[in-house]
């Protein structure tokens, strides 16, 4: 008897969800969101138990959030929290990356100047050639390798979201990109306690450590708060570096859209495959008016409380819906490439860091 993976048939029930619920009328309105309550409440309580351990215990909150919907996975046991995991781990990530837009100005890249730029560019291309190249030296597909490179050159986690949309769960399954977002979280976490150490063992002055930090840890809180254990200067440097990078995020997730066929195995052509998937493009558009008119402080804030919380529903639910099993079958080859990629990614950063970016 032929069977279905498990990832996919959750993955095919969450797209007729997503049809039926464009199909309803205005009127069902109310059976929608009974619908997604019980999935919603499930993830939602599940991430503040996340926020609360991090503020507590000072522990990575999307990590915090992955091993508890890891650890309540048995949940989608239940049919019923279906639609609303499926909910809070699309669209959610999506309105997080177009609130993530809030947080950055074409001015800080600016700010940077041309050779940091090229250099932070360089550092970039190293942990992305790091993965893929990895990624193919151990039989993976060259999707896990755009993940892993993807999500350490850019910004962690939310990158690993964007990606993940784009290049579907037919080329990524749920397992591989969970543990991903493990691994990533994990490795961030530590950058953020060593490379401050690191930097201190070097000897350098503020601006290369914030160079050092915030062009290699990926997790955007890490980085900056890694900077910042440092000091306010190195700190100040590293949030530019940082949220250089994630204005990135934009033009990376443009170039693998372009690159990737559909699904199905089938090709847009390139005029489709220009358009942008529509969240990205959101997200230009609020980095660019917030480029035009700066927002003031209270409002800035609140929308970086707002995005980290969508992305930690999204990471939250994305984890429920991964299967343990699946993901010890894998073993520790998934994790290889991201490993390469965060070494990589700190050996260029270093050198660029001891040479162009040398006190003068």
């Amino acid at each position: 008897m032929r069977t279905v993976n498990s990832d996919h048939a959750g993955d095919l029930y969450g797209e007729l969800f997503l049809v039926e619920q464009a199909t309803e009328q205005p009127a069902s309105r109310t059976a929608i969101w009974r619908r997604l309550w019980p999935g919603l409440a499930i993830c939602g309580i599940a991430s503040i138990a996340a926020a609360w351990l991090s503020e507590h215990y000072g522990a990575p909150i999307i990590l915090m959030g992955l091993l508890i919907g890891l650890a309540l996975n048995f949940v989608t046991s239940d049919a019923r929290t279906h639609p609303g995991l499926d909910f809070a781990s699309k669209t959610c990530l999506r309105w997080g990356i177009v609130v993530l837009g809030t947080q950055v100005t074409f001015a800080q890249i600016g700010e940077l100047g041309p050779v940091p730029f090229l250099a932070l560019l360089m550092v970039m291309a190293a942990a992305m050639a790091a993965a893929l190249l990895i990624a193919h030296l151990t039989g993976q597909s060259m999707a896990v390798g755009v993940l892993a490179g993807g999500a350490t050159a850019i910004c962690g986690a939310s990158a690993a979201l964007a990606l993940f949309g784009v290049l579907g769960s037919r080329r990524i399954s749920q397992g591989q990109f969970a543990l991903t977002l493990v691994v990533i979280s994990v490795a961030s976490a530590l950058a953020m306690s060593f490379y401050p150490l690191l930097a201190a063992t070097l000897h350098i002055d503020d601006r290369q450590a914030g160079f050092l930090i915030g062009a290699s840890i990926h997790d955007v809180a890490q980085a900056i708060g890694g900077g910042y254990a440092y000091s306010d200067a190195a700190g100040s440097y590293a949030t530019i570096v940082k949220l250089t990078r994630v204005a990135l995020l934009a033009p990376v997730v443009a170039i693998v859209s372009v690159l990737v066929t559909d699904e199905g195995g089938t090709d847009r052509g390139w005029i489709r495959k220009l358009a942008l998937p529509w969240f990205i493009t959101l997200f230009l558009a609020v980095v660019t008016v917030n480029s035009l008119a700066t927002l003031p402080a209270p409002i800035a804030h609140a929308n970086l409380v707002l995005s980290k919380a969508l992305l930690l529903l999204a990471v939250t639910a994305t984890a429920m819906r991964s299967r343990l099993d699946l993901i010890m079958q894998m073993g520790w080859r998934p994790a290889i490439p991201v490993a390469a990629a965060t070494l990589a990614s700190l050996l260029v950063a270093m050198a660029f860091t001891l040479t162009l970016l040398s006190a003068s």
